[in-house]
């Protein structure tokens, strides 16, 4: 029973070590967003529960998708040749935004994307690029999408490693904390 624990414990200390690796390297969760006026009527307007629910469901999938990005790039990204983390995100994005209600897109910030269509595409993502570029920590609007409340939220996406600046030569001269991009999300309330 005294090894399990101890073996415990080790595992414990592994999994800090390296979520305070990750932790570093993407935007805190706790980190209050910029709010714009909220839209509906009083029969659509969401009640402030089901907003917070929905704000946690953006923090907790945002830590997941950054540390995941970091993550990827970290262990299996060793040359420009290799598959881009940022490549995988938005293939992963695309899988979740069609099959269900909750939506995610990586876009760019900095005016050259790598792809194409990875660019703010309404007035909501290119307001809220505009606030992250002057130092919002995020950017959150609730409006009603088909009848129903929706939690529109753009969190910031910063330069965190080296490896990042091989695939896109021109984050090399991003400042420290500077959105390079962002994910887009729209999440039900409910």
């Amino acid at each position: 029973m005294k090894r399990l624990a101890h073996v415990g414990s080790l595992t414990r200390i592994g999994v800090a070590k390296i979520g305070a690796m990750l932790v570093v390297c993407v935007w805190s969760v706790g980190t209050p967003m910029a709010v714009s006026a909220q839209e509906g009527t009083a029969e659509t307007k969401p009640r402030k529960k089901a907003v917070e629910r929905s704000r946690e469901t953006v923090k907790m999938l945002d830590n997941i998708f950054k540390q995941t990005i970091v993550l990827v790039t970290d262990k299996y990204v060793h040359d420009e040749d290799d598959f881009a983390a940022g490549s995988a995100a938005v293939l992963l994005f695309k899988n979740i935004s069609e099959a269900g209600e909750n939506k995610v897109r990586l876009i760019d910030a900095t005016g050259d994307p790598y792809e194409a269509a990875n660019v703010a595409k309404d007035d909501f993502e290119k307001k809220g690029i505009k606030k992250l570029k002057a130092g919002a920590p995020g950017y959150e609007e609730i409006v009603t999408q088909d009848g129903k409340p929706v939690l529109r939220a753009l969190t910031p996406v910063p330069v965190v490693m080296q490896k990042c600046v091989m695939c896109h030569a021109h984050y090399a001269d991003a400042k420290e904390g500077e959105p390079i991009g962002a994910i887009s999300y729209t999440v039900p309330i409910e």
